[in-house]
């Protein structure tokens, strides 16, 4: 029985999915920067492959011309989960290129989050922390009324799990990319993106996300 047990208990180990950053939630990104500070609500949805279920979160922004500070939290419930599991992080941009008289912008990303083991009734997820470092590349689009901001961000991902059975890998290094598009209507704006990463595995999770932001920006003409 305690041997049955073990084996359920790694194989559940084994099925925890490792998602991006915010849990179930896609790496957001916004290589253009800003000034000021902006407000952001977020909804994910996750694939099988990640877990699936779905995510709520929110981020606060504070915009420096090149610089970009932000910290944020995501509450997702998986499908094989009762409860909700939270994560906290923070995330740094760092301008490279870019500007009002620069048609292109790309920027530095580096960011990590952490969520608590959670235990659901037979279910426990385990605690992780993730941590990222990417490249942000958009080429804003000067339409009227409305700024556009289609971008693509290739990045690496580490992911470390809390209390990892003996003889089981408890961390992993990935690939993982985004595409998406911010879209700002003066000081209200939506933001869409897409995120894929490949695990040791061999499975590819997915999670698609969106939401909408509020806040103050102010041209600085960088």
């Amino acid at each position: 029985m305690k041997q049955t047990a073990l084996i359920l208990g790694l194989i559940a180990f084994l099925a925890t999915p490792l998602t991006a950053q915010w849990l179930g939630m896609p790496t957001w990104n916004a290589p253009k920067g800003g000034t000021g500070v902006t407000f952001y609500g977020d909804y994910g949805a996750p694939n099988d492959s990640s877990g699936g279920g779905n995510a709520f979160g929110g981020r606060a922004s504070l915009g420096l011309g090149t610089i970009t500070l932000t910290a944020g939290v995501a509450s997702w419930k998986p499908d094989a989960m009762n409860d909700r599991v939270t994560s906290y992080g923070a995330t740094g941009a760092f301008r490279l290129i870019g500007g009002s008289l620069i048609p292109v912008s790309v920027d530095l990303q580096v960011g990590a989050a952490h969520s608590a083991e959670v235990t659901s009734g037979t279910s426990t997820f385990p605690g992780q922390t993730s941590v990222l470092g990417a490249v942000g590349l958009s080429v804003p689009l000067p339409t009227p009324g409305i700024s556009i901001e289609p971008y693509f961000s290739p990045g690496i991902r580490y992911h470390k799990v809390s209390n990892a059975p003996t003889g089981v890998k408890d961390h992993e290094t990935n690939f993982g990319w985004v595409i998406g598009g911010n879209f700002s209507f003066g000081l209200v704006g939506v933001h869409v993106a897409y995120d894929s990463e490949k695990l040791d595995d061999g499975t590819t999770q997915k999670v698609l996300g969106l939401g909408a932001n509020v806040g103050l920006r102010l041209p600085m003409g960088l």
